[in-house]
């Protein structure tokens, strides 16, 4: 599936991948039914996270930056439930669906949130560093392109340890302009290491448009110019994200050499709690709102019968549910003593030598 064939690049549509199908409701299989179940309660369930973030930020519960998926959502859910358990994930600053989706409790995230010595970085981290190890999360980097040479090295490890494990690094269009994105493909091609590498294109990087900073706006060129396969999807349809992860998964694990998808999607909100977005139109913003991942697989799942509409109203109810108990508990959270500011900062070697 590299750049140079023609079935490896664009955005084909999700039913042509599926074999051209466009009535399914007779013939879609008990595991597919299983799968568009999972991916709306996931997608739902990070919207309205987000949304009571951005609600809880407004009422100063939620301090610092906050930079929220709301839009994105078919990215994470179609893609990581194409990893195993004990896959690594490395993501950005834009990274809570991913943390909630690796299996991190909510209730854990909204503590970090608050900065709660219950949540799941100690309340150090915050919005911009969740993480995880023992889910193989391993962040949450408020740098551009910062989560990159970090999943290489994981990869590696995973390689030297003889591991058929898939490290999936996620980044933004943004950070396929640095240094760090161009040195990482080229040591996992040139040593053949297992990333699966996710560009999350939502066509800004905060607020300069693609067109405006890359001469090459097909993303894919970029990294099949190191001889990794690639391929691009609709990011905005959570099946077609599956679909295409768990091939880019299939050939990591089967090969042990990297994949590259460009997921091409949209974020609804502005970059961060703080921009004023005066640099996208509105007209542009509402044609893709009218592409809701969230709505559109609502529509496809009732109208060919995976879900019904008391599934739909139990995957809201079950959100709502969950996040009333993750906000009480990162209300009642504890704030860290003082005393323990010094915690962390050296290992437990440089600490018995001071």
């Amino acid at each position: 599936m590299s750049r140079a064939n023609d079935d490896a690049v664009g955005v084909t549509p999700a039913a042509q991948r599926r074999g051209g199908r466009s009535d399914e409701k007779e013939r879609r299989p008990e595991a597919g039914v299983k799968l568009a179940h999972e991916l709306l309660s996931d997608m739902v369930r990070v919207r309205r996270m987000e949304e009571k973030c951005a609600e809880l930020y407004s009422a100063a519960k939620i301090r610092g930056f906050l930079h929220l998926y709301v839009g994105e959502e078919a990215v994470a859910a179609g893609s990581l439930r194409a990893l195993a358990d004990d896959d690594a994930v490395v993501a950005t600053y834009r990274e809570h669906a991913h943390a909630l989706l690796r299996g991190v409790p909510m209730s854990s995230i909204m503590a970090e949130m608050f900065g709660k010595q219950e949540g799941c970085s100690r309340g150090r981290g915050g919005s911009m560093h969740l993480f995880d190890a023992s889910r193989r999360f391993y962040g949450g980097n408020a740098i551009v392109a910062g989560g990159l040479p970090l999943a290489v090295g994981i990869a590696l490890a995973d390689a030297v340890l003889q591991q058929k494990r898939v490290t999936a690094c996620y980044f933004g269009d943004g950070a396929v302009a640095e240094g760090a994105f161009h040195e990482s493909l080229n040591m996992a091609a040139l040593w053949n290491l297992p990333v699966l590498f996710c560009c999350e294109n939502n066509l800004y990087a905060m607020g300069t448009a693609l067109d405006r900073a890359q001469s090459q706006t097909d993303l894919t060129v970029k990294a099949a110019s190191y001889r990794v396969p690639t391929m691009a999807v609709d990011g905005m349809d959570a099946e077609a994200c599956h679909v295409a992860a768990q091939q880019g998964v299939d050939h990591v694990r089967d090969t042990g050499g990297p994949f590259f998808i460009e997921f091409r999607t949209y974020r609804f909100r502005a970059h961060s709690m703080f921009d004023p977005e005066l640099y996208r139109d509105k007209a542009e913003v509402e044609k893709w709102r009218e592409r809701d991942p969230i709505r559109s697989f609502t529509e496809k799942c009732l109208g060919d019968g995976a879900l019904s509409e008391d599934d739909v109203r139990d995957i809201e109810d079950s959100a709502a549910a969950e996040i009333e108990a993750a906000v009480a508990f990162a209300e009642a959270g504890t704030w860290e003593d003082v005393a323990d500011l010094e915690r962390d900062v050296l290992t437990p070697q440089a600490e018995a030598t001071r």
